[in-house]
Protein backbone atom coordinates (compact mmCIF):
# COMPACT_ATOMS: atom_id res chain seq x y z
CA UNK A 1 0.00 0.00 0.00
CA UNK A 2 0.97 3.61 -0.78
CA UNK A 3 0.76 5.49 2.65
CA UNK A 4 0.51 9.22 3.16
CA UNK A 5 2.31 10.30 6.52
CA UNK A 6 1.07 13.71 7.78
CA UNK A 7 3.35 13.62 11.14
CA UNK A 8 5.77 16.77 11.25
CA UNK A 9 9.18 15.40 9.76
CA UNK A 10 11.16 14.35 13.40
CA UNK A 11 8.03 11.73 13.80
CA UNK A 12 7.65 10.93 10.31
CA UNK A 13 10.76 9.44 10.01
CA UNK A 14 10.16 6.62 12.42
CA UNK A 15 6.94 6.03 10.99
CA UNK A 16 8.09 5.85 7.46
CA UNK A 17 10.58 2.90 8.55
CA UNK A 18 7.72 1.03 10.77
CA UNK A 19 6.07 1.29 7.54
CA UNK A 20 8.51 0.37 4.97
CA UNK A 21 9.18 -2.98 7.52
CA UNK A 22 5.82 -3.93 6.90
CA UNK A 23 6.22 -3.85 3.06
CA UNK A 24 4.24 -0.57 2.41
CA UNK A 25 5.10 2.79 0.79
CA UNK A 26 5.55 5.62 3.21
CA UNK A 27 4.79 8.85 1.22
CA UNK A 28 5.93 11.90 3.53
CA UNK A 29 3.64 14.64 3.73
CA UNK A 30 4.67 16.50 6.36
CA UNK A 31 1.76 19.38 6.80
CA UNK A 32 3.03 21.28 9.81
CA UNK A 33 6.54 21.78 11.44
CA UNK A 34 6.93 22.81 15.21
CA UNK A 35 7.73 25.88 16.56
CA UNK A 36 9.22 25.83 20.20
CA UNK A 37 8.52 28.51 23.07
CA UNK A 38 11.06 27.10 25.58
CA UNK A 39 10.71 31.02 27.18
CA UNK A 40 7.58 30.06 27.98
CA UNK A 41 7.89 27.05 29.50
CA UNK A 42 10.37 28.24 32.25
CA UNK A 43 8.14 31.13 32.81
CA UNK A 44 5.42 28.90 33.82
CA UNK A 45 7.09 26.53 36.00
CA UNK A 46 8.11 29.84 38.08
CA UNK A 47 4.85 29.98 38.82
CA UNK A 48 3.21 28.12 41.87
CA UNK A 49 1.49 24.54 40.58
CA UNK A 50 1.35 21.40 42.21
CA UNK A 51 1.76 18.57 39.22
CA UNK A 52 2.39 18.58 35.40
CA UNK A 53 0.53 17.59 32.18
CA UNK A 54 1.55 16.99 28.65
CA UNK A 55 -0.40 15.83 25.94
CA UNK A 56 2.17 15.35 23.20
CA UNK A 57 5.71 14.36 23.22
CA UNK A 58 6.40 17.76 21.69
CA UNK A 59 5.82 19.53 24.82
CA UNK A 60 8.43 17.26 26.28
CA UNK A 61 10.72 17.77 23.81
CA UNK A 62 10.41 21.76 24.84
CA UNK A 63 11.08 20.63 27.69
CA UNK A 64 14.19 18.60 27.46
CA UNK A 65 15.58 21.86 25.61
CA UNK A 66 15.64 23.64 28.57
CA UNK A 67 18.46 21.51 30.22
CA UNK A 68 20.17 22.03 33.31
CA UNK A 69 16.67 24.71 34.10
CA UNK A 70 14.40 21.60 33.92
CA UNK A 71 16.44 19.85 36.59
CA UNK A 72 14.34 21.13 39.56
CA UNK A 73 11.40 20.05 38.46
CA UNK A 74 12.29 16.34 37.14
CA UNK A 75 11.15 14.80 40.61
CA UNK A 76 7.12 16.38 40.46
CA UNK A 77 4.64 14.48 39.38
CA UNK A 78 4.19 14.63 35.43
CA UNK A 79 0.94 13.11 34.03
CA UNK A 80 1.27 11.91 30.28
CA UNK A 81 -1.89 11.33 27.93
CA UNK A 82 -0.33 7.94 26.88
CA UNK A 83 2.49 5.31 26.98
CA UNK A 84 4.29 7.29 24.19
CA UNK A 85 4.27 10.99 25.41
CA UNK A 86 5.23 9.14 28.82
CA UNK A 87 8.61 7.23 27.29
CA UNK A 88 9.86 10.90 26.16
CA UNK A 89 8.84 11.81 29.36
CA UNK A 90 11.20 9.27 31.27
CA UNK A 91 13.96 9.51 28.69
CA UNK A 92 13.29 13.42 29.60
CA UNK A 93 14.81 12.38 33.12
CA UNK A 94 11.15 13.13 34.70
CA UNK A 95 10.74 10.24 37.47
CA UNK A 96 7.62 10.17 38.96
CA UNK A 97 4.84 9.11 36.04
CA UNK A 98 1.27 8.49 35.59
CA UNK A 99 0.15 7.45 31.97
CA UNK A 100 -3.22 8.38 30.70
CA UNK A 101 -4.97 5.44 28.37
CA UNK A 102 -4.29 7.95 25.49
CA UNK A 103 -6.93 10.51 25.13
CA UNK A 104 -7.40 14.50 26.63
CA UNK A 105 -10.52 13.11 28.18
CA UNK A 106 -9.44 10.30 29.27
CA UNK A 107 -6.79 11.79 31.00
CA UNK A 108 -8.62 14.36 32.77
CA UNK A 109 -10.60 11.72 34.58
CA UNK A 110 -7.17 10.04 35.65
CA UNK A 111 -5.72 13.45 37.20
CA UNK A 112 -9.41 13.87 38.82
CA UNK A 113 -8.76 10.53 40.66
CA UNK A 114 -5.52 11.92 42.37
CA UNK A 115 -7.59 15.72 42.45
CA UNK A 116 -6.81 16.06 46.68
CA UNK A 117 -2.80 15.52 45.81
CA UNK A 118 -3.07 18.65 44.21
CA UNK A 119 -2.57 21.47 46.91
CA UNK A 120 -1.99 24.07 44.17
CA UNK A 121 -2.88 24.24 40.44
CA UNK A 122 -1.99 21.53 37.75
CA UNK A 123 0.25 22.85 34.89
CA UNK A 124 -0.37 21.99 31.77
CA UNK A 125 2.24 22.55 29.37
CA UNK A 126 0.18 22.47 26.17
CA UNK A 127 0.69 23.23 22.09
CA UNK A 128 -1.29 25.23 20.13
CA UNK A 129 -4.12 24.52 17.86
CA UNK A 130 -5.13 21.87 20.30
CA UNK A 131 -8.36 19.62 21.18
CA UNK A 132 -10.26 21.13 23.66
CA UNK A 133 -11.22 18.39 25.44
CA UNK A 134 -8.45 17.35 27.95
CA UNK A 135 -8.74 21.28 29.69
CA UNK A 136 -13.04 20.89 29.32
CA UNK A 137 -12.68 17.70 30.88
CA UNK A 138 -10.80 19.06 33.81
CA UNK A 139 -13.34 21.95 33.98
CA UNK A 140 -15.77 19.34 34.78
CA UNK A 141 -13.81 17.38 37.22
CA UNK A 142 -12.91 20.78 39.09
CA UNK A 143 -9.51 20.24 38.92
CA UNK A 144 -7.60 23.59 39.23
CA UNK A 145 -5.13 24.81 36.16
CA UNK A 146 -2.96 26.49 34.31
CA UNK A 147 -2.52 26.50 30.59
CA UNK A 148 1.59 27.61 29.14
CA UNK A 149 1.71 27.33 25.35
CA UNK A 150 5.07 25.96 24.68
CA UNK A 151 5.00 24.99 21.07
CA UNK A 152 2.78 25.47 18.34
CA UNK A 153 2.17 23.68 14.88
CA UNK A 154 2.88 26.00 11.97
CA UNK A 155 1.26 24.66 8.91
CA UNK A 156 3.39 23.93 6.22
CA UNK A 157 2.43 25.19 2.71
CA UNK A 158 2.20 22.97 -0.66
CA UNK A 159 1.38 24.14 -3.92
CA UNK A 160 -1.46 22.28 -5.92
CA UNK A 161 0.48 21.00 -8.45
CA UNK A 162 2.77 19.43 -5.72
CA UNK A 163 0.07 17.98 -3.99
CA UNK A 164 -1.44 16.41 -6.63
CA UNK A 165 1.66 14.30 -7.51
CA UNK A 166 1.93 13.10 -3.97
CA UNK A 167 -1.53 12.12 -4.39
CA UNK A 168 -2.40 10.77 -7.32
CA UNK A 169 1.27 9.38 -9.26
CA UNK A 170 0.12 6.73 -8.73
CA UNK A 171 -2.92 6.77 -6.28
CA UNK A 172 -2.61 6.68 -2.66
CA UNK A 173 -4.06 3.92 -0.71
CA UNK A 174 -4.31 5.03 2.83
CA UNK A 175 -3.70 8.23 4.79
CA UNK A 176 -2.93 8.05 8.34
CA UNK A 177 -4.20 11.08 10.63
CA UNK A 178 -3.39 11.33 14.17
CA UNK A 179 -4.15 14.80 15.02
CA UNK A 180 -7.41 16.46 14.22
CA UNK A 181 -5.35 19.91 12.56
CA UNK A 182 -3.59 17.38 10.22
CA UNK A 183 -6.80 15.68 9.48
CA UNK A 184 -7.76 18.96 8.92
CA UNK A 185 -4.87 20.39 6.58
CA UNK A 186 -4.89 17.30 4.50
CA UNK A 187 -8.48 17.38 3.43
CA UNK A 188 -7.96 20.99 3.06
CA UNK A 189 -5.16 20.22 0.64
CA UNK A 190 -6.77 17.39 -0.98
CA UNK A 191 -10.47 18.81 -1.52
CA UNK A 192 -9.55 19.07 -5.40
CA UNK A 193 -8.35 15.70 -5.92
CA UNK A 194 -10.97 13.68 -3.23
CA UNK A 195 -13.06 13.04 -6.68
CA UNK A 196 -9.80 10.56 -8.01
CA UNK A 197 -9.09 9.43 -4.64
CA UNK A 198 -12.61 7.52 -3.70
CA UNK A 199 -11.00 4.31 -2.41
CA UNK A 200 -8.45 6.01 0.25
CA UNK A 201 -8.76 4.70 3.43
CA UNK A 202 -8.76 7.72 6.42
CA UNK A 203 -6.83 5.42 9.24
CA UNK A 204 -7.34 7.64 12.40
CA UNK A 205 -5.99 7.48 15.68
CA UNK A 206 -9.50 8.13 17.09
CA UNK A 207 -13.14 9.35 17.27
CA UNK A 208 -11.67 13.13 17.60
CA UNK A 209 -9.64 13.29 14.37
CA UNK A 210 -12.03 11.07 12.62
CA UNK A 211 -14.66 14.15 12.96
CA UNK A 212 -12.93 16.30 10.43
CA UNK A 213 -13.38 13.64 7.62
CA UNK A 214 -15.95 15.13 5.27
CA UNK A 215 -18.89 13.00 5.12
CA UNK A 216 -19.16 11.59 1.80
CA UNK A 217 -15.73 9.84 2.79
CA UNK A 218 -17.21 8.08 6.29
CA UNK A 219 -17.65 4.93 4.67
CA UNK A 220 -13.64 4.97 3.97
CA UNK A 221 -12.30 6.24 8.00
CA UNK A 222 -11.12 3.42 10.28
CA UNK A 223 -10.65 4.52 13.99
CA UNK A 224 -7.83 2.70 16.10
CA UNK A 225 -9.37 0.68 18.59
CA UNK A 226 -6.79 1.91 21.15
CA UNK A 227 -5.21 5.72 20.57
CA UNK A 228 -1.82 5.19 19.54
CA UNK A 229 0.52 3.93 16.56
CA UNK A 230 -0.09 0.62 17.45
CA UNK A 231 -3.41 0.89 17.12
CA UNK A 232 -3.12 2.96 14.22
CA UNK A 233 -1.02 0.14 12.27
CA UNK A 234 -2.97 -2.65 13.20
CA UNK A 235 -5.62 -1.54 10.44
CA UNK A 236 -3.47 -1.69 7.57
Amino acid sequence: MRVVVTRPESSARRTAERLQNLGHQPVLLPLTRAVHHPDAAEAAFAGPHAALAVTSAEAVRVLSSLGDHLTPYLGQTLYAVGETTAKAAEEAGFRNIRSGAGTGAELAKLIASYASDLDAPLLYLAGKPRSPKFEDGLRTNDVPFVTAEVYEMAPIAYDEVFIRDILLDPPVDAVLLYSRENARLFCDFAAPHLAELASVQFVCLSDNVAEIIPREFHRNIKIASHPDEDGVFALL
